[in-house]
């Protein structure tokens, strides 16, 4: 996989002749934001893993194979931001690193959830080497506040 450097400058611009340039000659500089998404799913599997996904009128279903780790996994609902949150899947080791400590990982297996759900119910549990993440869809009160 080929990783591209990140810009250095900040801010993009256009010349003259585009047409990001106002009516009084003045150039519109456009900044650049971060991709962020509102509700993320994260599981404990690599970034290319098979994971089928299955909606339902209460949620969605996230199943995958989890062959080879303990059977044991936890959820954390992670508020990064007020409005941005992310939904953690760890395997339930002891000498698994807590949440608060543990690096940046890049190679992981990640999805966008749509608005509807609820990430601080989710579940998770391991049945007969597969891993099953149910995050439930609720109308009512957005856990963001």
């Amino acid at each position: 996989m080929r990783v591209h450097p990140t810009p250095r400058k900040r801010n993009m611009a256009f010349g003259p002749a585009s047409p990001a340039v106002s009516a009084t000659g003045r150039l519109k500089k456009l900044r650049r934001l971060p991709h962020v998404f509102s509700k993320v799913l994260e599981l404990p599997f690599c970034a290319d893993a098979d994971v089928h996904v299955e909606e339902e009128p209460t949620g969605f279903r996230f199943i995958a194979t989890a062959i080879g780790v303990s059977a044991s996994f936890r959820t954390q609902f992670i508020e990064i931001h007020p409005g941005i949150m992310k939904l953690v899947v760890r395997n339930n080791e002891a000498g698994d690193v807590g949440f608060e400590e543990e690096e940046l990982e890049f190679d992981r297996w990640r999805v966008r959830l749509p608005a509807s759900t609820r990430p601080a119910l989710a579940t998770a549990e391991c049945i007969r080497g597969e891993l099953i993440v149910r995050v439930p869809k609720g109308a009512g009160i957005d856990e963001g506040g």
